[in-house]
This record gives structure tokens, sequence and C-alpha cells, in this order.
């Protein structure tokens, strides 16, 4: 079944048609313990007839763990779901990745939506088909492709959000304008994320989502032009990782805009990208997201890191770089020192 991606108008005959086109024997709503108390009340009123069970498991991205996950397949089997049930995660992206892995697995796959409340999950996490843990210490080491079923995107969740999981979600905009077109580009730089107007928000996440429905729809599974999503995320993944060693809190988004500025430097460097380009998107980041404090001590653990990375090949580097806003360049690789070059020009700027 192709996924369908919504833009709510109507969430109660959106929620109600996507559970109609399925017509499970049982159905599960997964929420963390944040989402249960600020979001499961709108949608348990908008569910009106159909009975669910709902499942809940710790918040934040250190429960995206094999405990979280055992726990809501013990939930399922103990509530009776069977092959012909639905699961609908309500949340974030630790939610939509966690819970449709749950659903992937469970009985060989039942059938699952998204309904995101966070921003980061509206435009990365809950649409594409990536599902999966962190473990290990590694993000989403462990995980599967298979896409929800719907998608259901209401800007109005996004009220319950504190104005550091907007700029989470925020990130992955910036990273989806850099991959689109300058115009693009342009808005993301000048929207004032301190102070949104979600109906603009909204009409932006639109054409965000668009850009990453494009390129999965190009290739699902991720063998080339998918690459162009992680933009970012190399570096990024590694920032994510050290910071869970340190037990640092850093949420995904901020690591992913700090990894955008380091992989930037090496697509100025190596690739020929506009250096005026990337001290405009440098100085957005460090005026939107601070700085993740490294020391020349820690290059070597961050680079060890990086070899982890599920893009590798042969214990190879890869990263996506531009050649311009809009021109990807997949598969390109960084020697050893130009990754150390690029986290001094991270830690200079």
């Amino acid at each position: 079944m192709e996924q369908q991606v919504i833009i709510s108008k109507d969430l109660r005959a959106e929620v109600s048609d996507a559970i109609a086109r399925v017509q499970p024997d049982r159905l599960f709503v997964l929420t963390d313990v944040n989402t249960r108390d600020l979001c499961w009340p709108r949608l348990k009123a908008y569910l009106g007839d159909a009975a669910a069970s709902l499942i809940t498991i710790p918040a934040t991205d250190e429960a995206k763990n094999l405990d979280s996950l055992t726990s809501v397949w013990t939930a399922l089997g103990e509530g009776g779901a069977t092959r012909h049930s639905m699961l609908i995660n309500l949340g974030g992206g630790m939610i939509t990745d966690l819970g449709g892995f749950a659903a992937s697995t469970f009985k060989r796959g039942i059938a699952y939506i998204n309904i995101p409340t966070t921003l980061l999950a509206m435009v990365d996490a809950s649409v594409g088909g990536k599902t999966g843990i962190n473990f290990r210490g590694l993000k989403n080491e462990i995980g599967v492709f298979n896409a929800a079923g719907t998608v259901i995107l209401d800007t109005q969740f996004l009220h319950t959000l504190d104005a550091q999981n907007l700029r989470s979600g925020y990130a992955e905009m910036l990273k989806h304008a850099l991959i689109s077109d300058d115009a693009m580009l342009c808005r993301h730089l000048a929207f004032d994320i301190e102070h949104p107007d979600l109906a603009i928000l909204q009409q932006m996440v639109g054409e965000s989502v668009a850009v990453k429905e494009r390129i999965v729809t190009e290739d699902p599974h991720e063998h080339g032009i998918r690459k162009a999503l992680n933009l970012g995320h190399t570096a990024g993944h590694a920032f994510e990782s050290l910071a869970m060693e340190e037990h640092r809190t850093v949420l995904h988004g901020y690591a992913v805009a700090w990894g955008l500025v380091c992989e930037l430097y090496l697509s100025a460097t190596r690739c020929g990208f506009p250096s005026t380009r990337l001290h405009q998107v440098a100085q957005f980041v460090k005026e939107t997201y601070g700085q993740f404090t490294i020391t020349c001590k820690q290059y070597d653990r961050l680079y060890e890191l990086m070899t982890h990375d599920k893009k590798n090949t042969a214990g190879v580097i890869n990263f996506t770089l531009l050649g311009g806003v809009g021109d990807i360049l997949i598969n390109q690789h960084a020697s050893k020192d130009d990754i150390f070059e690029m986290l001094d020009y991270y830690r200079e700027s």
C-alpha cells in the first residue's frame, strides 16, 4: 500500500477514513508519557465508537530502545492483537520510529498509521518508511523500511510543543531547503522561528514534506538519491552519539543543524559550494542552535563514531555533500585529516 500523507484539515474525518480503509479487528494507540497527557485526549475524542487500547512508554530518545520495544510487543500480545489489528503512533519521532518497527515486526507486520505531534516527526521521522530503535549506543542501529499506510500532519499539535523541540524540527526543514532550491532556502533563513506564525509554518511543512516524498518515491530503500536526505547526518549522528555517551542531552535536530555546518564546510572545500551560503547557514545555526562544545581531544572518538554510520561502505565514511543549493552529490568521501579540519571549522565558526 502506498503511503498517504495528509496535511490535516479535519482530523476526526481523516483518522476515521484511515481506520476504515484497514477495518482492523483491534485498534491500539502508542504514546509516550507526554503525548498521553497532551495529545491523547484530543485523539480519543475523535475516535468515536472505535475502542482503542492505549500503550504508553517513557519519553525522550533514550527510551527508543529494546526494553521499550519489548514492552510494546508485550502489550500488543496481551491485548489480543492479530495480524489484522492496527497501531496508531501518536507522538514525536521516537514514537513513530519505535512504533513503526513494533508494528512492522509483530506477527510479521500489522497495519499502522502515524500522527506526528512534533515538527521534527512531521517533516522527517513519520514520512518515508524508516523505522527502528537505538542499540548499543548507536542511533537507529536496528530497524526496517516499512511505511505507515497513512501519515496525518496536523500542526494544531504544535501548540503543545516547546521552543527547543520546534527548533529541532526546523533543522530538518532547513536541510530539505538546502537540497531543494535557493528560493526555499532563503524563505527558511528568513522565517522567524523564535516567534513562529503557525499558519505560514503549516504551508512550509507541506513544502518540506513534498521534497522528502519526491525523493523517497524515487528511491524508497536508499540505494541512490534518497541519500540526499542524509545531509548533515553523518556528523550530526556522531555528535548525538557522543552526547549520549557523555550524558549530555541533545535533541536530534540540534545535532543535525551542527552537522549541516560541518558538511557544508566539506561541500565548500571539496565540491565548490558557495562560501557565502556556507557562512549564512553557519550564522543562522549559531544564532538558533548555539554550539555543541567539543575539544580536539574528542576528534578521534567522533571520527570513530562516523565509521559506524550505516551509509558507509567497506569502512569508508560516506557523506552527502552539495555542489550548490539543490546540487546533490552522494557517496562523497573525506580523509581523516579532512574530517578533523571540518571539526576545526565547526568549533571556530
